[in-house]
């Protein structure tokens, strides 16, 4: 059972991910990975460059898009996030600390092309479990 959750049918959100979890995320049709979290946020976070190994083992394509905090928004780090998931072309695993940043970043991005509304998006993350209400502008 993974810790993955769901926020459309090519999106998804994690905590912080391990190696190991790369191999779940492969076995779970994902294609591309997007760290939004900076390399030692915390004490024994998996770095970077230890999921881009791993990812580039599983045939994983991989983003290091580094944001702290939450994004603000029209955030170059948004359009990023955004653009890789288009190249992608499969499903997006996003991960940060709790997987908070990583909606948001894919929520403002959303919104900036005109994808969703923002209480389409509001919905959609409530779903998910997050509450983006600050974040999203009205």
């Amino acid at each position: 059972m993974s810790h993955f959750r769901p926020v459309t049918d090519y999106f998804a959100v994690s905590g912080q991910l391990s190696p190991i979890d790369v191999a779940a995320a492969r076995a779970e049709g994902f294609t591309l990975i997007i760290d939004n979290r900076p390399d030692g946020e915390a004490p024994g976070q998996a770095t970077a460059g230890e999921i881009a190994a791993a990812a580039e083992q599983e045939g994983l394509a991989f983003r290091h898009i580094p944001v702290v905090g939450l994004p603000p928004p029209g955030s170059e780090e948004s359009a990023a996030v955004s653009e890789a998931i288009a190249e992608s072309g499969g499903k997006t695993l996003a991960y940060c600390r709790t997987g908070t940043r990583s909606i948001a970043l894919w929520a403002l991005g959303e919104l900036a092309a005109g994808q969703k509304s923002r209480d389409e998006l509001l919905r959609i993350a409530a779903d998910a479990g997050y509450d983006l209400a600050g974040v999203l502008p009205h």
